[in-house]
């Protein structure tokens, strides 16, 4: 855009009065604003090197262990993707991270991947949740589901063992170009037709 140019505003105060020009012109401005969406995640992880919430290493120091461990181990680009997300609902909801995550990736990930981005936070209680008075088994709710050993296997293998302060991740950069593809463009939405 040139210099004085501005961009098409819509014309409405209130949704009743929208028009397809002004959706049209929604549509225009709003295309920068998700092209910058992989953006803002990297933003969000990148403060999560801001608190370590008493463990060994800070959250993003946590995140990037996961995700390099699954990495390593040949996981699909999807999944490490996901390793790396998987606490960036600590930010926003630190009640219930695992849930806020899942939803910010929800659009992008499979389905056995959205499940277990979203059934981490009780899988991985399976490690601590008797030293808080807890029932560490509260995951056995969800035993027989199609994904239960997806999630479990992600909370065995990569997420409990992660605080290590002597283990050589990956850079956050190592792993932009991965995110970037993955959330490049929504499998599914409610403001996509199919096909689109």
């Amino acid at each position: 855009m040139a210099d004085g140019e501005t961009m098409a505003k819509a014309a409405f105060h209130a949704m009743t009065e929208g028009t397809a020009q002004d959706w049209a012109a929604i549509a225009a401005a709003g295309a920068d604003f998700n092209r910058a969406h992989a953006d803002r995640l990297l933003e969000a992880l990148r403060a999560l090197g801001h608190d370590a919430g008493g463990f060994a290493v800070d959250r993003l120091e946590h995140s990037l262990q996961t995700a390099t461990r699954a990495f390593r181990d040949g996981r699909d680009e999807e999944y490490v993707v996901c390793a790396l997300i998987h606490d960036i609902g600590d930010l926003m909801g630190p009640a219930n991270h695992a849930e806020v995550g899942a939803v910010i990736m929800k659009p992008y990930v499979s389905e056995a991947n959205h499940w277990m981005l979203d059934k981490h936070g009780i899988f991985q209680g399976y490690y601590f949740f008797h030293h808080l008075g807890l029932d560490r088994d509260m995951r056995e709710q969800f035993r027989g589901h199609p994904h239960f050993e997806h999630c479990a296997q992600f909370c065995h293998l990569y997420d409990q063992s992660s605080f290590d302060p002597n283990y050589d991740s990956m850079p956050l950069e190592a792993f932009e170009p991965m995110l970037r593809r993955v959330v490049a463009r929504p499998r599914t939405s409610i403001y996509r037709r199919d096909g689109a």
